[in-house]
């Protein structure tokens, strides 16, 4: 049973099949949040709402919503202006069509959302969780949150209908980048390189194997400052790697360290060859080094004769 509180409720259209439910946020941020505070005793930082204009601290009571249409003219809103707007699905998620979902880019959604049912409306709920199911789709529907009107999206994710809100079409940004107009070619080796990169690294998602480094080690240095620990030091992490000269080297590395670290065994003997190259240039320094240090003996011997001299 959910503990947190129903953001919303409604009902689900589904033909002429009502199902009433209730809507709770599906995912929660777990960013560590600080407050502002005066740095010498710890004070919170309070901020006050004052008018540009005359200066005077405003309360909520005198606060309302402006549109700037530029040249310092604003448009000022008030609650009666936004409550006759035509929101129809006010209090009701309308199915508009069912789709593979396949058909929707990743990039329109936006939030998730739980839907459960309430009151006697498990059985319908069931029905239509089910249906979506056997059908393999998703349902395409309109939902209005907080004054806003919303383009959604309805499926199954463990048993229970999730509900994602998704961004208009004219939300999404066209990617306008110079590289796009060139006529860029990759070589069929190159490809045929990187194919075998992706297959080295291939893998099956489990979310639950990720973890947040980041906000772990800054919970590690809050928890030390409360019991006044000594913080001990992150380990250092991976440098981002150059850009690569050679984009077919830098492939066939790539390739031979994520077998690496599979533990299979290499097919290029490449890697096996570079450390029998490397000797002779350790071989060299070594020679170039003697010669040092036999002058070093050398003009050391002068002093070491006065010495005995002096003796």
């Amino acid at each position: 049973m959910f503990t947190m509180r129903a953001i919303w409720k409604g009902a689900v259209s589904f033909g002429l099949v009502s199902i009433a439910v209730k809507l709770y946020s599906a995912t929660e941020e777990k960013d560590i949040r600080f407050h502002q505070v005066h740095r010498t005793d710890g004070g919170r930082i309070k901020y006050q709402r004052t008018c540009s204009i005359d200066g005077e601290v405003v309360s909520y009571d005198d606060i309302a919503k402006g549109y700037d249409i530029g040249g310092g003219e604003m448009v000022i809103l008030t609650d009666e202006d936004f409550a006759d707007l035509p929101l129809t699905t006010s209090r009701a998620i309308d199915v508009l069509e069912f789709v593979p979902a396949d058909d929707i880019d990743p990039i329109l959604f936006a939030k998730a959302y739980y839907l459960e049912p309430e009151g006697q409306a498990a059985k319908p709920y069931v029905l239509l969780r089910d249906a979506l199911k056997d059908a393999d789709r998703v349902a395409i529907v309109k939902i209005a949150i907080r004054q806003r009107e919303q383009l959604a999206t309805l499926r199954v994710h463990d048993d229970v209908l999730v509900l994602n809100t998704m961004l208009w079409p004219d939300e999404v940004r066209t990617p306008e980048f110079g590289f796009l107009d060139e006529d860029i070619e990759t070589r069929p080796a190159e490809l045929a390189m990187a194919s075998s990169l992706i297959d080295s690294m291939a893998g099956s998602f489990k979310a639950d194997e990720f973890t947040d480094n980041y906000r772990a080690a800054l919970q590690e240095v809050i928890d030390a400052k409360v019991e006044g620990r000594e913080i001990v030091q992150p380990e250092e992490a991976d440098e981002a790697p150059a850009a690569a000269i050679d984009l077919m080297a830098a492939l066939k590395a790539s390739v031979e360290r994520a077998k690496q670290a599979r533990g299979e065994a290499s097919a290029d003997t490449s890697a096996a060859t570079a450390p029998k190259k490397a000797t002779p240039i350790k071989k060299a320094a070594a020679k170039k080094a003697t010669p040092a240090k036999k002058t070093a003996e050398k003009k050391a011997t002068p002093a070491k004769k006065a010495a005995k001299k002096s003796a």
